[in-house]
């Protein structure tokens, strides 16, 4: 190859790179712009960067138009602490009188069932007893032995006085009679004791109420054995409902509230307008380990709504007068589980105070535990405010 021809190929190559570094650099460059574009995209589509502001007092509200919300100074009330704890309705143990049956047997007849109301003597049910049939043979025996004794103790009494016999002979006669007289009476008892009546010998015995009041439980049926032998249940238990007991649990830090003799007052919750009052009879003695409360014991007379397992709730009055603060009732508004009232603090607002709510009183007040003092500033309607304030 010449000189010429070697020059001629150099510049083609040269030429060839020129070109390729060029659409190099140009292609680089387009990627740039590419990337620059898609951060701008980017930043362009974020959210904007959170704002952080100092939160002023939750508690405070400023609005317009303060004339719209009529402004009431809480009254006070003298009234002692109370507690408050939920109870149920027991029998009297002292009143619950069980129906038995000394005689076994079969059931022949039923004539009352459970949860009826029975008067002392009335019939329950009849019992066919093979005990009581043979009470009434040895009774009828001793009876016949005893007449039999006396007939030959007055034979012998006759024989001793024409000197036919020995004095001897009349004491053994006379032994012998007062024997007789004595299994008799013994006979007698026995048929007694089995509640036979004498009046009319029959194996069927009678079994009859013992008080009056309600059959709280029943566990015979008819045809069903009856026997005495064992450990079987009573016939049936008739409880006197006319008095009854309420049993609470108090806790340990509460026991101060409870004195025995002094009163309590009941309210039902099956009859919330009615209110009863009862004796505190017992205090237990014991503690539950568990959940560290006594047992409280209460007396009350049942004006025949109380039912064995009615829950109630027992309020205990304190021994301390105490002042809180009366505010009506439409003052108080509940949110979330809590009571709370307005009260004005400064031109055009009013803030929100937490209340622990009482006792609803007369003229349609409500009782203030803690929170607010009487002579306290309060807004009338705090439902209304509150609505104004969510808007």
């Amino acid at each position: 190859m010449n000189r010429k021809q070697s020059v001629v190929i150099d510049s083609r190559l040269s030429l060839s790179t020129v070109f390729f570094l060029g659409f190099v650099l140009i292609l680089s460059f387009l990627l740039i712009g590419c990337g620059a574009k898609v951060q701008a995209d980017a930043k362009a589509e974020a959210p904007p960067a959170a704002q952080i502001e100092n939160e002023t007092d939750s508690s405070l509200f400023k609005v317009e138009h303060v004339q719209q919300f009529p402004v009431v100074t809480a009254g006070e009330h003298d009234t002692a602490p109370e507690l408050k704890t939920t109870g149920s309705v027991n029998a009297d143990v002292s009143r619950n009188i069980p129906v038995i049956s000394l005689a076994s047997g079969r059931i022949v007849e039923i004539d009352a069932r459970l949860g009826d109301a029975v008067t002392k003597g009335q019939l329950l049910l009849k019992i066919q007893s093979q005990d009581i049939a043979q009470a009434f043979s040895d009774y009828r025996q001793a009876v016949a032995d005893e007449e039999l004794a006396k007939a030959q103790l007055e034979r012998a009494k006759i024989l001793l006085e024409k000197g036919a016999i020995a004095k001897k002979d009349e004491e053994v006669a006379e032994d012998a009679e007062v024997k007789a007289k004595v299994t008799t009476e013994t006979a007698v008892e026995h048929l007694r004791v089995l509640g036979a009546d004498m009046s009319h010998p029959s194996s069927i015995i009678e079994i009859h109420a013992p008080v009056s009041g309600v059959i709280t439980d029943q566990q015979v049926t008819a045809s069903a054995g009856v026997k005495t032998l064992d450990n079987s249940p009573n016939l049936f238990t008739i409880s006197d409902l006319s008095k009854v007991w309420i049993i609470c649990d108090v806790y340990e830090n509460d026991m101060s509230f409870i004195h025995v003799g002094e009163y309590a007052d009941i309210h039902l919750n099956a009859y919330p307008k009615e209110v009863l009052k009862a004796r505190v009879a017992n205090i237990s003695p014991t503690m539950d380990p568990n959940i560290r409360t006594a047992k409280v014991r209460l007396e009350v007379d049942n004006p025949g709504m109380l039912r064995f397992g009615m829950f109630v709730t027992a309020t205990f009055q304190g021994m301390q007068r105490e002042m809180h603060a009366t505010v009506p009732a439409t003052a108080v508004l509940h949110l979330h589980d809590r009571d709370w009232v307005y009260s004005p603090a400064g031109e055009n607002q009013f803030r929100r105070i937490e209340v622990q709510g009482g006792n609803m009183l007369p003229g349609g007040l409500q009782e203030i535990a803690s929170g607010i003092k009487p002579g306290q500033r309060v807004i009338s309607n705090a439902l209304v405010l509150q609505a104004t304030v969510e808007q």
